[in-house]
């Protein structure tokens, strides 16, 4: 019995899931939490929030500005449901490391990644403000809202990393390769008897401080730290980053995240238009330039910083200080996009453009058909780019590009 246990607790718990099981369970995870919160998870608006707090502590009256009139910027983030779920992932994400004995304090062996980080992130994060959502709310858990704005902000996206990988394969971006003794890529260690205790223990503190909230009638708030528990364990333990699934699709045709990325919305869809249909809102924006000049800076940013928004917030739950700074980059850059909102970038780039909701256009069974059709398609593509690339080995790669694809694992 003891043996079975600890097989269990192995694959469970210190071996990496595999991303289709991971993304299966976020898929199915993200449409019980727009159904039992009546908000889709993201975590972009929250930081964005961070930055009016820090733009408060300068002087600014962002009661006056209307990008955070549209984003409710009330209370602290320990008032807010949002506030919570990020919270929770960044709690869920230390301790599934901690667990798995993953959790090591690691700096880029090239000090130039530190700048690349934060240059990357403020453009992410200003892009992904600019499309009202970034590889959740406007692409995974904003494709199975049936909006128009997601269908344009992920082939920006898409874009946008094969033109960020376009830059990262520049001698510029390169520099010169540093090998390590034993490797390529300095990394935690396979297992650590202490690591799995601390977890435990946070797990513990975590789960007390969720019943607390309940207890003091903040229900909701519970709930959404406990989903962020959730969410952050998995996306550390499946690995689950956006952004090796495009750059890893341009660059050597693996299809392995994007196709679990791909079946993991259609799961969630058939989710979400249950909760739709029985009178939960979905979340629709502009379907215009600012989704697709949003989802391009995105797709460049992301490459460059070397994590989209889940990525980098597990990868610093690891001890990955680079992805720390990446995190501070997007909010600047969301920060910015909210300066910028009022002068002129909403008349231009956002305010022409409507509101497009499939489900009001095609009804219920139309909007769930076009977008399987929608999703399917860039399935087949992508499949086409894994024959086309026939899985080009990495070790024919510059050093430092085989160095970054490890680091971002």
């Amino acid at each position: 019995m003891g043996t079975f246990w600890s097989r269990v607790y192995r694959k469970a718990v210190q071996e990496h899931w595999s991303p289709m099981i991971a993304v299966g369970v976020l898929g199915i995870l993200s449409a019980l939490y727009f159904g039992t919160l009546q908000t889709v998870w993201a975590v972009t608006g929250e930081f964005t929030r961070w930055g009016g707090h820090l733009l408060q502590l300068f002087g600014y009256d962002t009661g006056e500005m209307s990008y955070f009139k549209i984003i409710k910027l009330k209370g602290m983030p320990w008032d807010r449901v949002d506030g919570w779920v990020v919270f929770g992932m960044f709690a869920g994400a230390l301790i599934a490391a901690l667990l798995g004995g993953n959790f090591k304090i690691r700096v880029p062996v090239q000090r130039r990644r530190l700048v690349q980080g934060l240059l990357g992130g403020i453009i992410a994060g200003f892009g992904t403000r600019l499309a009202m959502g970034c590889n959740l709310a406007a692409m995974f858990t904003g494709i199975p809202q049936f909006s128009l704005h997601t269908w344009l902000f992920t082939l920006a996206t898409i874009a946008g990393t094969y033109l960020g990988l376009k830059i990262t394969l520049m001698p510029f971006f390169l520099g010169k390769p540093v090998i390590l003794p034993g490797g390529t890529v300095q990394m935690a260690k396979k297992y650590n008897s202490h690591q799995p205790v601390l977890g435990f223990l946070l797990a513990a503190v975590a789960i007390v401080l969720a019943v607390l909230a309940w207890q003091n009638g903040n229900g909701k708030l519970a709930l959404a730290g406990l989903f962020g528990l959730a969410f952050g364990a998995v996306i550390e333990r499946g690995q689950i980053c956006f952004t090796s699934a495009f750059r890893d699709l341009w660059l050597v045709g693996r299809t392995t995240i994007t196709r679990a990325i791909i079946v993991g919305m259609a799961i969630q869809s058939l989710g979400t238009i249950y909760f739709i249909v029985h009178g939960t809102p979905a979340k629709v924006m502009w379907a215009g330039a600012g989704a697709v000049l949003g989802g391009l800076l995105f797709g460049f940013g992301i490459v460059i910083a070397g994590g989209c928004e889940t990525g980098w917030m597990y990868r610093a739950m690891e001890g990955q200080l680079n992805f720390w700074v990446v995190g501070i980059g997007n909010i600047i850059g969301a920060t910015l996009l909210a300066i910028g909102w009022d002068k002129g970038i909403f008349t231009s780039l956002v305010a022409p453009y409507p509101k497009v909701d499939l489900v009001k256009i095609l009804g219920p069974a139309g909007a769930l058909a076009a977008t399987y059709l929608f999703l399917a398609l860039i399935y087949v593509w992508a499949t086409w780019m894994e024959k086309r690339r026939k899985y080009k080995s990495e070790i024919h790669l510059p050093v430092e590009i085989n160095t970054a694809v490890a680091e971002s694992k």
